[in-house]
């Protein structure tokens, strides 16, 4: 009988599994824009760690192995930023992503009602990021650049009555 992959917030426990994983899932990315030095193959054991202390990270579960991670912080203007959605290749193209970044807007909802959620992602080359993205309502706004990468900004308003009572 196969195992069914569960989603929850991750603990101090999945630190090294959700490092190990960003490492691996973002090796694409780094490979496409020709750029090792991105922030989620530099990102350190401890930065996660206070991460994990600050803000919302969910995480997919297969059994026991981390197998997809997502994360958010929701700033004073009520802005969700989202980062670091990402499923480990095996498991990739199965709805895992949307489940996860589904996962982190309610837990960001319930826990501190953003306006509007935003994503800064490194997919100017990455149709299927973007395909995913737009699926959920999100929406290009505008584009940055960082060292060798063009990055992309997204944006979609939180449904009203997820800040009514904050307002």
């Amino acid at each position: 009988m196969g195992m069914s992959v569960t989603i929850s917030a991750a603990g101090e426990q999945d630190a090294e599994q959700i490092l190990k994983l960003q490492y691996l899932c973002f090796q694409s990315e780094a490979e496409a824009y020709g750029d090792y030095a991105i922030e989620p193959l530099t990102q350190t054991l401890d930065e996660l760690r206070a991460e994990l202390e600050s803000g919302c990270v969910m995480v997919a579960r297969l059994g026991t192995e981390v197998v997809g991670s997502v994360r958010a912080t929701v700033d004073a203007d009520g802005t969700a930023r989202i980062s670091r959605l990402c499923v480990h290749p095996r498991l990739q193209r199965h709805g895992l992503g949307g489940r996860l970044l589904a996962a982190i807007e309610a837990r960001a909802a319930s826990e501190r009602a953003p306006k509007r959620y935003r994503l800064v992602i490194t997919a100017h080359r990455s149709e299927g990021n973007l395909r995913l993205y737009r699926k959920y309502g999100y929406t290009a706004v505008g584009t940055e650049r960082d060292r060798q990468v063009t990055l992309t900004e997204m944006t979609k308003e939180a449904p009203k009555e997820a800040f009514a009572t904050s307002a």
